[in-house]
Protein backbone atom coordinates (compact mmCIF):
# COMPACT_ATOMS: atom_id res chain seq x y z
CA UNK A 1 0.00 0.00 0.00
CA UNK A 2 2.81 2.39 0.75
CA UNK A 3 4.38 1.73 -2.65
CA UNK A 4 1.09 2.53 -4.39
CA UNK A 5 0.92 5.90 -2.57
CA UNK A 6 4.19 6.92 -4.11
CA UNK A 7 6.98 9.00 -2.63
CA UNK A 8 6.26 11.25 0.35
CA UNK A 9 6.32 15.02 -0.29
CA UNK A 10 8.32 16.44 2.58
CA UNK A 11 7.50 20.01 1.50
CA UNK A 12 3.75 19.43 1.61
CA UNK A 13 3.29 21.22 4.93
CA UNK A 14 5.20 24.31 3.72
CA UNK A 15 3.33 24.33 0.39
CA UNK A 16 0.00 24.01 2.18
CA UNK A 17 0.93 26.94 4.41
CA UNK A 18 1.98 29.04 1.38
CA UNK A 19 -1.28 28.23 -0.41
CA UNK A 20 -3.27 29.04 2.71
CA UNK A 21 -1.46 32.40 3.06
CA UNK A 22 -2.10 33.16 -0.63
CA UNK A 23 -5.77 32.24 -0.22
CA UNK A 24 -6.15 34.53 2.79
CA UNK A 25 -4.44 37.37 0.89
CA UNK A 26 -6.80 36.93 -2.10
CA UNK A 27 -9.85 36.78 0.18
CA UNK A 28 -8.73 40.04 1.85
CA UNK A 29 -8.16 41.66 -1.57
CA UNK A 30 -11.61 40.55 -2.73
CA UNK A 31 -13.22 42.02 0.39
CA UNK A 32 -11.35 45.32 -0.15
CA UNK A 33 -12.68 45.44 -3.71
CA UNK A 34 -16.24 44.72 -2.57
CA UNK A 35 -15.98 47.43 0.11
CA UNK A 36 -14.62 49.91 -2.46
CA UNK A 37 -17.46 49.13 -4.87
CA UNK A 38 -20.00 49.68 -2.09
CA UNK A 39 -18.38 53.02 -1.18
CA UNK A 40 -18.39 54.10 -4.83
CA UNK A 41 -22.06 53.19 -5.16
CA UNK A 42 -22.85 55.30 -2.09
CA UNK A 43 -20.80 58.22 -3.45
CA UNK A 44 -22.54 58.00 -6.84
CA UNK A 45 -25.96 57.98 -5.18
CA UNK A 46 -24.99 60.99 -3.05
CA UNK A 47 -23.70 62.88 -6.11
CA UNK A 48 -26.85 61.99 -8.10
CA UNK A 49 -29.08 63.19 -5.27
CA UNK A 50 -27.17 66.47 -4.95
CA UNK A 51 -27.12 66.91 -8.74
CA UNK A 52 -30.88 66.37 -8.95
CA UNK A 53 -31.52 68.90 -6.20
CA UNK A 54 -29.21 71.50 -7.73
CA UNK A 55 -30.60 70.94 -11.23
CA UNK A 56 -34.21 71.20 -10.06
CA UNK A 57 -33.45 74.38 -8.13
CA UNK A 58 -31.65 75.92 -11.12
CA UNK A 59 -34.36 74.75 -13.52
CA UNK A 60 -37.13 76.37 -11.48
CA UNK A 61 -35.30 79.68 -11.11
CA UNK A 62 -34.26 79.80 -14.78
CA UNK A 63 -37.81 78.89 -15.84
CA UNK A 64 -39.19 81.77 -13.77
CA UNK A 65 -36.59 84.21 -15.16
CA UNK A 66 -37.28 82.91 -18.68
CA UNK A 67 -40.97 83.78 -18.40
CA UNK A 68 -40.15 87.26 -17.09
CA UNK A 69 -37.47 88.03 -19.67
CA UNK A 70 -39.63 86.63 -22.48
CA UNK A 71 -42.52 88.91 -21.51
CA UNK A 72 -40.18 91.87 -21.30
CA UNK A 73 -38.52 91.22 -24.68
CA UNK A 74 -41.78 90.42 -26.47
CA UNK A 75 -43.79 93.16 -24.77
CA UNK A 76 -46.09 90.50 -23.30
CA UNK A 77 -46.80 86.82 -23.82
CA UNK A 78 -45.69 83.83 -21.81
CA UNK A 79 -42.96 81.23 -22.05
CA UNK A 80 -41.80 78.27 -20.05
CA UNK A 81 -39.57 75.25 -19.88
CA UNK A 82 -40.71 71.72 -19.16
CA UNK A 83 -38.86 68.47 -18.64
CA UNK A 84 -39.59 65.76 -21.18
CA UNK A 85 -38.97 63.00 -18.60
CA UNK A 86 -39.74 64.19 -15.07
CA UNK A 87 -38.76 60.82 -13.57
CA UNK A 88 -35.11 61.10 -14.65
CA UNK A 89 -34.31 64.80 -14.54
CA UNK A 90 -30.57 64.33 -15.10
CA UNK A 91 -31.11 62.55 -18.42
CA UNK A 92 -34.28 64.36 -19.50
CA UNK A 93 -34.54 66.72 -22.41
CA UNK A 94 -36.08 70.17 -22.03
CA UNK A 95 -39.03 71.40 -24.05
CA UNK A 96 -39.27 75.16 -24.68
CA UNK A 97 -42.80 76.51 -25.02
CA UNK A 98 -43.55 80.09 -26.07
CA UNK A 99 -46.64 82.19 -26.58
CA UNK A 100 -45.86 85.58 -28.10
CA UNK A 101 -48.58 88.21 -27.66
CA UNK A 102 -51.60 87.46 -29.85
CA UNK A 103 -50.54 83.88 -30.64
CA UNK A 104 -51.33 80.52 -29.11
CA UNK A 105 -48.93 78.54 -26.93
CA UNK A 106 -46.66 76.39 -29.08
CA UNK A 107 -43.31 74.69 -29.29
CA UNK A 108 -40.48 77.08 -30.11
CA UNK A 109 -39.76 75.17 -33.33
CA UNK A 110 -43.10 76.42 -34.74
CA UNK A 111 -42.22 80.11 -34.31
CA UNK A 112 -40.91 82.45 -37.01
CA UNK A 113 -37.18 83.11 -37.31
CA UNK A 114 -37.33 86.39 -35.38
CA UNK A 115 -39.52 84.86 -32.67
CA UNK A 116 -37.13 81.92 -32.34
CA UNK A 117 -34.17 84.28 -32.03
CA UNK A 118 -35.90 86.43 -29.40
CA UNK A 119 -36.99 83.32 -27.48
CA UNK A 120 -33.42 81.99 -27.53
CA UNK A 121 -32.14 85.38 -26.35
CA UNK A 122 -34.74 85.30 -23.56
CA UNK A 123 -33.50 81.90 -22.42
CA UNK A 124 -29.86 83.01 -22.58
CA UNK A 125 -30.59 86.11 -20.53
CA UNK A 126 -32.60 84.04 -18.02
CA UNK A 127 -29.58 81.77 -17.55
CA UNK A 128 -27.38 84.86 -17.17
CA UNK A 129 -29.69 86.19 -14.48
CA UNK A 130 -29.35 82.92 -12.59
CA UNK A 131 -25.59 82.60 -13.01
CA UNK A 132 -23.96 85.77 -14.38
CA UNK A 133 -20.73 85.51 -16.30
CA UNK A 134 -18.06 88.23 -16.46
CA UNK A 135 -18.61 88.62 -20.19
CA UNK A 136 -20.80 87.41 -23.03
CA UNK A 137 -20.17 87.43 -26.78
CA UNK A 138 -23.29 87.68 -28.94
CA UNK A 139 -22.64 87.24 -32.66
CA UNK A 140 -25.39 88.55 -34.95
CA UNK A 141 -28.17 87.39 -32.61
CA UNK A 142 -30.15 90.51 -33.50
CA UNK A 143 -30.07 89.86 -37.28
CA UNK A 144 -33.59 88.34 -37.55
CA UNK A 145 -35.19 90.94 -35.22
CA UNK A 146 -37.37 93.84 -36.37
CA UNK A 147 -36.92 97.41 -35.10
CA UNK A 148 -39.37 97.11 -32.19
CA UNK A 149 -37.66 93.96 -30.94
CA UNK A 150 -34.20 95.51 -31.46
CA UNK A 151 -35.18 98.31 -29.07
CA UNK A 152 -36.29 95.90 -26.33
CA UNK A 153 -33.24 93.68 -26.94
CA UNK A 154 -30.86 96.67 -26.69
CA UNK A 155 -32.55 97.84 -23.49
CA UNK A 156 -32.18 94.36 -21.95
CA UNK A 157 -28.48 94.23 -22.91
CA UNK A 158 -27.98 97.65 -21.35
CA UNK A 159 -29.68 96.54 -18.10
CA UNK A 160 -27.67 93.33 -17.93
CA UNK A 161 -24.43 95.22 -18.62
CA UNK A 162 -24.43 96.17 -14.94
CA UNK A 163 -23.37 92.57 -14.12
CA UNK A 164 -21.65 91.36 -17.29
CA UNK A 165 -19.73 92.88 -20.16
CA UNK A 166 -21.40 92.25 -23.51
CA UNK A 167 -19.46 92.07 -26.75
CA UNK A 168 -21.93 92.39 -29.61
CA UNK A 169 -21.05 91.54 -33.18
CA UNK A 170 -23.71 93.17 -35.31
CA UNK A 171 -24.54 95.02 -38.50
CA UNK A 172 -27.71 96.54 -37.06
CA UNK A 173 -27.47 100.34 -36.73
CA UNK A 174 -29.93 100.52 -33.80
CA UNK A 175 -27.90 97.99 -31.86
CA UNK A 176 -24.70 99.92 -32.61
CA UNK A 177 -26.35 103.13 -31.40
CA UNK A 178 -26.99 101.57 -28.00
CA UNK A 179 -23.36 100.47 -27.53
CA UNK A 180 -20.95 102.30 -25.24
CA UNK A 181 -17.94 101.60 -27.46
CA UNK A 182 -17.68 100.69 -31.16
CA UNK A 183 -14.80 98.86 -32.83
Amino acid sequence: RLERMGPVNVLAVEQAQELDDRHQFLVAQRQDLLDSIAELDQAIKKIDRASRERFQEAFQVINQHFGEVFAQLFGGGTAGLSLIDEEDVLESGIDVMAQPPGKRLQNVMLLSGGEKALTAISLLFAIFQYKPSPFCILDEVDAPLDDANIGRYSQMVREMSAHSQFILITHNKRTMESADVLY
